[in-house]
């Protein structure tokens, strides 16, 4: 009868002992890719800003990982960061991962100990991610250099969070006696209330018309010596040698000159200063088209001016200027400046007056960004700024309601709306540029932290 019972659970012994091998085995092998797949990454950073991988939760703690989730979500940006090994394959990964998550925003990724970040050009343009990535040490911890990145980055970027970010409503319906207090409330308020927002309208009002009186002062000296620089040109339509392109090239001068006087003229508000100083700046290329034309030089290309006092005229050049306290970047210069830094010797800045004295424009004050926004458009301004006191108030959003952002609220990056017509924090799937999160990560293609190529972010990685 024992061998009969033996016999007969022999198989379930089998059974047991091969699920037991199994666990164990099973507890020996890393958990599946399906884990830490870029399809559940993305599935993660749709519903929290902040994604770290089980792997990777040495690097940071849940508690860090959640407090730089509040902070973004508080911002209101489309910033999504990534925490995942180092083994993590990187094969396309930025590409990928903006593909599998199909929100237009700010992606980055902290890969072991190294770190890089790309965008769509609505939210931010390629310079002033690349000067992000690069203003962050790499020598940092995780936390430390994720939070300083997320600072300066929600300071810049623009869109806002997708919808996926914000608590979902319990559901419910609503009292009748509730609706009817709130009603009494808000009919009791309302009278207060409309005298709050008149008085504000007022405030704000008034506040600008200061702005834009200190700021033309800036923009006719800005306008002076413009005219200046059309009086030394000392060109005659009509001299020998002249012919239909110099008298076009002329002809467009001097209605930039024109349309100058009469924008400032007509300016209300500060960011109606843009229109001028961007009618400056085409009439500056023409006069360098112009001098091309009268001395056989070969034309010159269509550049932004000099970032440290656009009176130089267009830059001829980029090089790496880094600002007190701040960090390097690429700014165009003019080709005294560039000689001036190559030299080791410091350029000549626009300095303007303040209640603290003569400071870098830069550093004057929020009614200077449409200013800078007119010389400086096409998505470059935050990139050159990003750091430094104008580049952060502009991107707050009582900046863009009292002055405008100054470089067209965002629209500059890549049309309104970015590519496709997406803003920041719209599902637009995989209707994305792919240019802008090329290179990166390194294995062939899109590799991570760049090999050496100058149009990658950084080596040292």
């Amino acid at each position: 009868m024992k061998a009969v019972a033996w016999t007969r659970s022999l198989p379930g012994v089998l059974v047991a002992l091969l699920l037991a091998a199994l666990t164990v085995l099973a507890a020996g092998v890393p958990r599946a890719s399906a884990d830490t797949s870029v399809s559940a990454i993305a599935q993660a950073l749709r519903e929290s800003p902040v994604y770290v991988d089980p792997a990777a939760s040495g690097q940071v703690s849940k508690a860090d990982a959640d407090a730089l989730a509040r902070e973004i979500k508080d911002a209101d940006k489309p910033l999504f960061v990534a925490v995942l090994p180092a083994g993590y394959p990187t094969q396309n990964l930025f590409q990928n991962l903006r593909t599998a998550t199909g929100i237009t925003g700010l992606y980055a990724i902290r890969l072991g100990d190294r770190f890089d970040a790309r965008a769509d050009s609505a939210v931010l343009p390629r310079t002033a991610v690349q000067n992000l990535v690069t203003s962050v040490r790499p020598d940092r911890d995780a936390k430390t250099q994720l939070t300083d990145f997320a600072d300066r980055a929600l300071a810049n970027m623009g869109g806002s969070a997708p919808s996926g970010w914000r608590p979902r409503s319990s559901g419910g319906g609503v009292s009748a006696p509730a609706l009817i207090t709130v009603g009494a409330v808000l009919v009791a308020g309302g009278g207060g209330a409309y005298a709050l927002v008149r008085r504000n309208r007022r405030r704000r009002a008034e506040e600008q018309r200061a702005a834009l009186e200190r700021l033309r002062v800036v923009v006719d000296e800005d306008i002076t010596a413009f005219g200046e620089e059309l009086d030394r040109l000392d060109f005659h339509p009509a001299e020998a040698g002249a012919d239909d392109a110099m008298r076009a090239d002329y002809e467009r001068a001097l209605d930039a000159y024109e349309q100058a006087k009469s924008s400032m003229a007509a300016a209300l508000k500060p960011e109606d200063v843009r229109s001028v100083t961007q009618a400056l700046e085409d009439g500056r290329f023409s006069l360098a088209q112009l001098a091309a034309r009268r001395e056989g030089r070969p034309l010159p290309e269509r550049r932004p001016p000099c970032f440290f006092d656009p009176r130089h005229g267009p830059s001829v050049a980029d090089a790496t200027w880094t600002p007190p306290g701040g960090a390097p970047r690429e700014v165009p210069v003019c080709a005294a400046d560039a000689t001036r830094l190559a030299d080791g010797r410091d350029p000549v800045i626009r300095e303007v007056d303040t209640d603290y004295g003569r400071r870098p424009y830069w550093d004057a004050g929020p009614a200077y960004g449409p200013w800078a926004g007119g010389y400086f458009g096409g998505g470059l301004l935050p990139g050159l700024l990003v750091g430094t006191l104008l580049g952060s108030m502009m991107a707050t959003p009582s900046y863009a309601a009292d002055y405008g952002t100054g470089y067209g609220d965002f629209d500059t990056y890549g049309g309104p709306g970015g590519p496709g017509g997406y803003d920041g924090g719209d599902v637009s799937g995989a209707d994305f540029d792919p240019g802008d999160f090329s290179g990166g990560f390194g294995d062939g293609g899109g590799d991570f932290g760049g090999g050496g190529d100058g149009g990658d972010f950084g080596g040292g990685f």
